[in-house]
């Protein structure tokens, strides 16, 4: 659906903002939680379906206002059931958005932005660049498709959405407002009802974003860590130049411990052969979180086209995972869901307008990469 000139968008709008919307229309403020379930309980974009709000206000509302999620422009399903859609934001990127099934649970991974701010090496998402910040209603309407194409309107206990990370495309805390915004809606009864405990975060390590965090919200926190000290994160994650390891872990504890319950951080670790996944870097790891409580999910390296890197054998990632386990940890390994759709954790590219250049300068390393590897016959035909 196409942008409508001087309309408020809704799909984004949190209760208080949706009252203050009413408020500014000279209408009752109740009016705002009859519309917010229209919205998020039974998937409506249509005023005219909104029974319960008379036909006065039903006509204002379509001079001043929309409903207008991201538009769809794929939807694949995998083999296993994983299911990924890719949706055009306002900016032109496409995003891409992945629900993964598993026994009674269904997780959905969002994303934050049209690729990413930054460019951590192993991930396919920060080799596409970056173009924006998501808006709310760009963030929640994955939630709100996703839920639509379930058929699981109006919501119920049994509801195909038991979980949201904020996973998917993009650093969270770099678009902090509109994230915030978007998670009050998926946790609040008149929009998806899901548990503080089962909406969670993933941060690459923004720590003074961290910090503002506790101030505005209180959903689970992941660390997305990938290495056990400084001079190699600093390679992974760029960011670690920035905040480096003691920083980032002592503002992670300070979330934690803000929230005042028990409750502990998740500790995000993909392993790449021959790179952090050797049983050094285990016991490293152990003396760096052992006054941390956590749980720790080991993500065995998904491939992607000239990476540069390669996914452990099942050996090493059992010693490394064994190696934790004898410290005392709560350590799993992630299962690799939706491969066969390019929807595994680290595969998801969208298509981004790049206005960083760098997904130009990837592409040409690439191509070099691909030429130095051509045997010299082939190459010498073209």
């Amino acid at each position: 659906m196409n942008a409508s000139i001087g309309k408020t968008n809704l799909l984004g709008l949190t209760q208080p903002e949706m009252e203050k919307f009413f408020d500014s229309i000279g209408e009752k403020r109740f009016r705002a939680g009859q519309v917010m379930k229209w919205i998020h309980h039974f998937g409506v974009d249509d005023f005219d379906a909104m029974t319960n709000v008379g036909k006065a206000l039903r006509e204002k509302l379509k001079a001043v206002a929309e409903i207008r999620g991201p538009e769809v422009v794929s939807e694949d399903i995998s083999s296993d059931g994983t299911r990924k859609w890719v949706v055009r934001v306002a900016s032109g990127s496409c995003v891409e958005t992945v629900y993964i099934p598993q026994g009674k649970r269904g997780t959905l991974c969002v994303s934050s932005q049209a690729g990413c701010a930054l460019d951590c090496s192993f991930c396919s998402t920060g080799k596409q660049g970056f173009n924006s910040n998501l808006t709310a209603a760009e963030v929640i309407g994955q939630v709100w498709i996703a839920n639509k194409s379930f058929g699981s309107v109006p919501a119920t206990v049994d509801r195909a959405i038991t979980n949201v990370v904020m996973m998917g495309m993009g650093e969270p805390l770099l678009n902090f407002d509109n994230v915030i915004a978007a998670m009050h809606l998926m946790m609040d009864d008149l929009g998806y009802g899901i548990s503080k405990r089962r909406v969670t975060l993933s941060t690459s390590g923004v720590v003074p974003m961290i910090d503002e965090l506790a101030k505005h919200i209180d959903v689970s926190l992941a660390l997305s860590l990938h290495a056990p000290n400084d001079a190699l994160r600093n390679q992974l994650v760029p960011i670690n130049k920035k905040y480096p390891l003691k920083m980032l872990l002592e503002s992670c504890q300070r979330y934690m411990s803000a929230l005042g319950e028990k409750r502990v951080l998740t500790i995000e670790y993909t392993l790449l052969k021959d790179v952090n996944d050797k049983l050094e870097h285990a016991v490293e790891m152990i003396e760096l979180l052992k006054d941390v409580p956590c749980k720790i999910n080991l993500i065995p390296f998904n491939p992607f086209p000239h990476s540069g890197y390669e996914r452990p054998s099942n050996n090493a990632i059992r010693r490394f995972q064994d190696q934790l386990h004898h410290a005392g940890f709560n350590v799993t390994v992630r299962t690799t869901r939706g491969e066969d759709i390019d929807a595994a954790c680290g595969q998801l590219v969208g298509q981004v307008l790049d206005r960083t250049r760098r997904s130009e300068r990837y592409i040409a390393v690439r191509e070099l990469s691909a030429d130095a590897d051509m045997p010299q016959s082939a190459a010498t035909r073209t």
